[in-house]
């Protein structure tokens, strides 16, 4: 946890980050995957080096963070990913060793959309009689233990980290682990901690938290485009309600839409006056929680969750952020 000075002096309260980042495989993804992992291998449905084989489709830290604990567990890493993934992501995929299998970019309801080309291809090898190995597929959105292994564990460490004493807490939703694993803890010890979900461009949650309905004007016919979500913010935004979100939407008492632009100076911002180099997802974070203390009370505490490092968007998201002058103001972040 770090207080992030910039931020906190100029608008008179105390914004901290939870550095996720700092998780060995650089993302709060890491417990996830550890979690799904453990939980397989107590239903008896995987076992360590037996050639065992762990599915998952995603774009993102995700399979980062499978592919780095299967290799420490002695499994097999299957990642389906879009085959516009960012080069970065794929050079850390491959580093790690994972089985790559690059899709065409389509809707969740697409049978080879890579989620669904993940499940197929985990029951397709354990239905496969020449082979002793068996497959499970991992299904981050769904997956009842993303959200329980943040609330056991990262919510508690933010509630220590803060010496029980917080008024707010912002996060994004992708699978809606983080912010229900969390938000159900920390409201369960203190029902006034206010929660607000940050939201990119093109998301519907914004929506769904404000005005209980899942829409955005990107979803009007004729003007959806090819992303679900049309924005250049990776790992949050979404336009469905998931199993993990749904666990904590109650406790959710707010949301903050920014847009690409504010997020991609905030970017800039950070890394010239604080040194943080962070993704696209956390600086969503950072202007949402800069808008509520500017609204707040002096010595308001607010904590954010600073999902990755920077070095994973280098290609899309920081291509734009190194265009913004270093000298910009918090003012100019905002406009």
């Amino acid at each position: 946890m770090v207080k992030i000075s910039s931020l906190s002096n100029l608008t008179g309260c105390e914004i901290y980050a939870k550095l996720e980042l700092a998780n060995p495989g650089g993302s709060a993804k890491d417990r996830v995957a550890l979690a799904v992992i453990q939980d397989f291998e107590k239903r008896g449905l995987i076992s360590p080096n037996s050639g065992d084989v762990v599915f998952e489709g995603t774009s993102g830290s995700t399979g980062i963070s499978f592919a780095m604990l299967c290799n420490a567990l002695g499994y097999t890493c299957h990642i389906c990913l879009p085959d516009d993934t960012s080069n970065e992501k794929l050079q850390l995929l491959e580093s790690y060793g994972a089985d790559i299998e690059k899709v065409k970019p389509a809707s969740i309801v697409d049978p080879s959309q890579y989620v669904n080309a993940a499940r197929r291809g985990a029951q397709a090898l354990t239905d496969d009689p020449t082979t002793d190995a068996r497959g499970v597929f991992a299904d981050q959105f769904e997956n009842d233990n993303n959200w329980r292994v943040h609330y056991r564990s990262t919510g508690p460490e933010i509630w220590e980290q803060m010496d029980h004493d917080l008024d707010y807490f912002v996060a994004g939703s992708g699978t809606g682990g983080t912010i229900s694993g969390c938000t159900k803890f920390l409201r369960e010890h203190d029902d006034s901690i206010r929660v607000v979900l940050a939201d990119p461009q093109g998301s519907g949650m914004y929506n769904r938290i404000k005005y209980g309905v899942m829409y955005d004007s990107v979803e009007k016919e004729g003007t959806r485009r090819r992303h679900q979500v049309d924005t250049l913010i990776e790992g949050i935004g979404l336009n469905r309600v998931t199993h993990n979100f749904a666990q904590g939407e109650d406790y959710i008492t707010d949301s903050e839409r920014v847009t690409d632009e504010q997020a991609i100076k905030m970017a800039r911002f950070l890394s010239s006056n604080d040194g943080l180099f962070v993704g696209s997802s956390t600086c969503i974070n950072a202007v949402a929680a800069t808008r509520i203390a500017q609204r707040s009370e002096k010595g308001t505490k607010i904590v954010l969750i600073a999902c990755d490092s920077g070095a994973r968007h280098l290609s899309k998201f920081w291509k734009e952020a190194l265009k913004v002058d270093p000298k910009i103001t918090l003012e100019q972040v905002l406009q």
